[in-house]
């Protein structure tokens, strides 16, 4: 790995997990470059990050636009003149049963939650090869392994991401790159925001569970910072998703038991009374 200056890249890096991630590094004395579509959110970052370790950049960014997500990397590169970090983290929620999603939200939750994080890996995999060293972080969800009713195209995306990052994970690692994916469950942070669903009432929900959480996003920043540092694959924050995944791997019926119950009780929830 270059002897120069550490630096890290974050998309989504104005608020929530991608705002503690850029805190970590920066005090960590990391040259730190944050992406985000929120312009005052991200000059305020940008300054916080500067006050920390001196050296902080902020560039509006829309990771549905690969044209954008190259010009980000490349205007990296002329301020650094290498990358030795990415992290995949912009994203958004999304929430709908099967029949009542729409496909517009479909594709919007495709676009963002799995295209970005592709195109943010094709364009910083293609530098990390030519450098011959790198890290590439993609923040999946433990919705990329457990997979409730209700929650389809955000599952998928999660999903996807998980095996996008295993996939890479064996491509890369003969040119000196390391693959970390990241599945937190719920925890504090603005993700209730960006929620797209048919139900109304969905982004308090989604804000009511973001808030029951027993870590914050410092919490999971620090880890990630040391599943970076160490090489670690697949990190799962959370002890009590985790033990619901292990339960899904080697209990099978106990899992879907639990989870059947679930839908059931979603269904009772949906269904409406006969006129």
């Amino acid at each position: 790995m270059s002897s120069a200056k550490k630096t890290v890249a974050i998309t989504g890096g104005a608020s929530g997990l991608g705002k503690a991630m850029a805190l970590r590094y920066a005090r960590a004395g990391w040259g730190v470059a944050i992406a985000d579509l929120n312009d005052e959110r991200g000059e305020a970052t940008q300054q916080e990050l500067n006050d920390l370790c001196g050296d902080a950049s902020y560039h509006h960014v829309d990771v549905r636009d690969a044209s954008a997500v190259e010009g980000w990397r490349d205007a990296i590169l002329e301020r650094w003149g290498h990358i030795h970090v990415v992290v995949n983290n912009a994203g958004i929620a999304s929430h709908g049963g099967i029949a009542e999603s729409s496909l517009e939200d479909w594709d919007f939750a495709i676009d963002i939650n799995l295209m970005g994080v592709v195109r943010g890996c094709k364009f910083f995999s293609q530098t990390m090869k030519q450098q011959g060293y790198g890290h590439i972080v993609n923040i999946a969800s433990m919705a990329g392994l457990i997979h409730s009713p209700e929650m389809n195209s955000y599952n998928a995306t999660k999903a996807a991401v998980v095996a996008l990052s295993e996939t890479m994970l064996f491509e890369l690692a003969p040119f000196g790159i390391g693959v970390t994916v990241v599945c937190p469950g719920f925890f504090q942070t603005n993700l209730a925001e960006s929620t797209r669903s048919p139900d109304s009432h969905a982004q308090a929900h989604v804000s009511k569970m973001l808030a029951t959480s027993d870590i914050t996003a410092d919490d999971i920043a620090d880890q990630v910072f040391s599943a970076v540092e160490s090489k670690q694959f697949m990190l799962l924050p959370h002890k009590s998703y985790r033990n619901t995944w292990y339960w899904k791997r080697f209990m099978p019926s106990l899992y879907n038991n639990k989870m059947g119950q679930y839908g059931v009780k979603l269904a009772g929830m949906r269904r409406q009374p006969k006129e």
